[in-house]
């Protein structure tokens, strides 16, 4: 059968089977690297300011270009706004359960982000599941796309491992609104957290994260990212001292007691 034949037995235009997306230039690749870096030093800039701190040093690009790349990386200025993350039209919204809650316990609560993860060559996303008390790495994946699925298989892993929390946060995102990730915590009897107007200070703990895995890892090729991650996350659960938990290990602060022990 012609491909022709197939287009109109689809309905599919014959131009969009033979268009292959043009890739990132170096320039842009680079560009992004640097935008990432100053959204983590200074996360409250926009795009506007971002491409004003760019020409100071000597990098000449408008705040249209910088808005784009930011759009494509998945990261946006921190700031009190009406709205945050749109989810896709007809997912489900479900209400924000963390005002006023003292998190006191493991498996209390557990949030979900994604963030954008430069390379030697491209670019991939990283999705990670974070016990917030005890800042415990749970499961984690890598993609070359914002899809659901990975965070789907990331959560499966964590539920898998460690049981089930009493909440689980998360922003506003289509992956996290989509069925096909809430239906997993609705089925374990999992109270659903969505951040809402103003909420932003609700993802700090996973972009301390994030800020951690971007500046003391490095990372190559997507295989080499998560053999990198991998190790990276033993090091950080296992070894790596946090001041904010007295200067143990996430992993012994999660595995205080032998019920989680025994849990997991």
């Amino acid at each position: 059968m012609s491909i022709l034949h197939q287009c109109k037995l689809l309905g599919l235009c014959r131009s969009s089977l033979y268009y292959h997306p043009k890739p990132l230039s170096e320039a842009d690749l680079a560009l992004m690297r640097r935008i990432d870096e100053l959204h983590l030093a200074h996360p409250f800039l926009g795009a506007r300011k971002l491409a004003r701190m760019l020409k100071r040093e000597g990098v000449e690009v408008g705040r249209r270009h910088v808005g784009s790349l930011m759009r494509l990386m998945g990261i946006e200025a921190i700031y009190r706004k009406k709205r945050t993350s749109l989810p896709q039209k007809g997912h489900s919204i479900y209400p924000y359960l963390l005002r006023d809650v003292a998190i006191e316990r493991p498996n209390q609560v557990w949030a979900a982000d994604i963030t954008y993860l430069p390379m030697a060559q491209g670019f991939a996303y990283l999705v990670a599941i974070l016990d917030l008390y005890s800042r415990k790495v749970l499961s984690f994946r890598v993609s070359n796309a914002m899809t659901t699925e990975f965070c789907v298989e990331a959560l499966q892993e964590a539920l898998m491992r460690y049981g089930a929390p009493e909440i689980f946060n998360t922003d506003q995102g289509a992956q996290f609104t989509d069925e096909d990730f809430t239906e997993p915590l609705a089925n374990k009897k999992i109270r659903i957290s969505m951040d809402g107007k103003g909420r932003w200070i609700d993802n700090v703990f996973v972009e301390r994260l994030w800020r951690s895995v971007k500046y003391e890892c490095t990372y190559e090729t997507p295989r080499k990212v998560r053999l990198a991650l991998t190790d990276y996350f033993h090091f950080y659960n296992a070894r790596r001292p946090h001041q904010s938990l007295d200067y143990q290990t996430p992993d012994e602060v999660y595995f205080a007691t032998g019920e989680m022990k025994r849990a997991a």
